[in-house]
């Protein structure tokens, strides 16, 4: 048995949830679409695996990502080489640079969410990728996970995005500034704002020291459903 890592990449570029994709330059699945990831070594764990997939297959660095894992994948036939259990892992960042593709990937991307269709992933990426999705937007509601898809400092505007994007929906401006302003520890003013091109100056903020978001922020009471991204 062989131990492989896969990640889930998630970041929004010009108002769209991306994951970051590579070309597979070997086989099995030769040219095919894929999740950056690769086997684990004998003298290192999934960790430090994942981090080293991630420089070689994109040349991103993980440790300035929001990087967690995600869960085990153990079905017996997933990979035509044999028996491989793949660690999944979940990375979110503010909008990245390109990618530059390196190793055994051909080409690495951003691609849209909302464009990727049934059958487009190697192996059982698919799968892999919605069991991040998912995490992603469950951890939306429960913690302040919401920031670390935004710079350093950021308005309320760019945060309700992150929200509006990951989630699907549109979210009502006043009720969502009530209740990020007012939630524990969510966010400290740095006391400073932004001056558009056009229209008012918005104040800034940044991080706070909380993990949970308290009240939560749940999917459910979310209005204006609109097509997912």
């Amino acid at each position: 048995m062989s131990l492989t890592v896969d990640l889930v990449v998630l970041t929004v570029r010009d108002d769209r949830l991306h994951v970051l994709l590579i070309e597979r330059g070997k086989e099995p699945f030769r040219g095919k679409t894929a999740l950056p990831g690769g086997f684990v070594r004998s003298r290192e764990d999934s960790d430090a695996a994942a981090l080293r997939e991630l420089a070689e297959e994109t040349g991103l660095d993980g440790r300035t990502l929001h990087l967690e894992q995600l869960r085990s994948y153990t079905r017996p036939d997933r990979d035509p080489r044999g028996r491989v259990v793949s660690v999944a892992y979940l990375a979110l960042a503010p909008d990245l640079p390109l990618p530059v593709a390196g190793t055994d990937a051909r080409r690495a991307r951003w691609t849209p969410v909302a464009d990727l269709g049934p059958g487009d992933l190697a192996f059982d990426h698919a799968r892999i990728l919605a069991d991040g999705l998912e995490r992603a937007r469950a951890k939306l509601e429960y913690t302040t996970l919401a920031t670390a898809f935004c710079p350093p400092t950021f308005t309320i505007t760019e945060l309700r995005r992150v929200y509006e994007v990951v989630w699907g929906v549109s979210l009502d401006a006043r009720n969502f500034h009530r209740k990020v302003v007012n939630a524990d520890d969510f966010l400290v003013a740095t006391g400073t704002r932004r001056v558009p091109d056009v229209g008012r100056p918005a104040a800034l903020y940044r991080a706070g020291g909380a993990t949970v978001l308290y009240p939560p922020m749940l999917r459910a009471a979310a209005q204006h459903p609109v097509a997912r991204t």
